[in-house]
């Protein structure tokens, strides 16, 4: 099951030591039979980038707490996990999902996408309103969606080693 994992650029570094990372909170995104459910219309692939999007909007509530490296770029790790690793909660919300145990390895991932330095200012601004959009206020709203709308870049699985040490 292809599950989406929010990250930072220094939990990425970690990824590439280690060969394998902790899940923060051991939570993920992905394709669940209530995301498909709540919308009405879209293939597979258009209503999986929703959950995408969440775990990049996740991402930015990881920057908050600050990465010293990169702490404007978002990070979201596509990884490939077994089906009995993945427990749906909906409780949490149509596309999150619970992983066990709550890591993924460098075996499990499928691909990276990263913020550009060109999305830098967009996401600084996002991090600091990511709370108040998250409660209604229609100007981080706009702030938040502002740093959305900017594309990631992809970055295939074995693009992981020299994605760190070039960056």
């Amino acid at each position: 099951m292809r599950v989406y994992v929010p990250a930072t650029f220094g939990m990425l570094g970690t990824l590439a030591r280690e060969e394998k990372m902790p899940v923060h909170s051991g939570l993920g995104f992905a394709l669940t039979p209530a995301l498909r459910d709540f919308y009405e219309a879209g293939d597979d692939e258009e209503i999986e980038y929703s959950a995408f999007l969440e775990a990049a909007r996740a991402s930015l509530r990881l920057l908050t707490a600050g990465d010293s490296e990169f702490p404007h770029r978002r990070v979201v790790i596509s990884a490939d996990l077994p089906a009995e690793a993945v427990t749906y909660t909906p409780e949490k919300g149509e596309s999150v999902v619970t992983l066990a145990p709550p890591e993924i390895t460098v075996a499990q991932l499928a691909a990276i996408h990263v913020d550009d330095e060109d999305n830098e200012a967009a996401t600084a601004a996002a991090v600091e309103v990511v709370d108040a959009a998250d409660l209604g206020d229609e100007d981080a709203e706009i702030a938040v969606g502002d740093a959305e709308d900017k594309l990631m870049s992809w970055y295939d699985a074995k693009e992981l080693g020299v994605l760190v040490d070039l960056l």
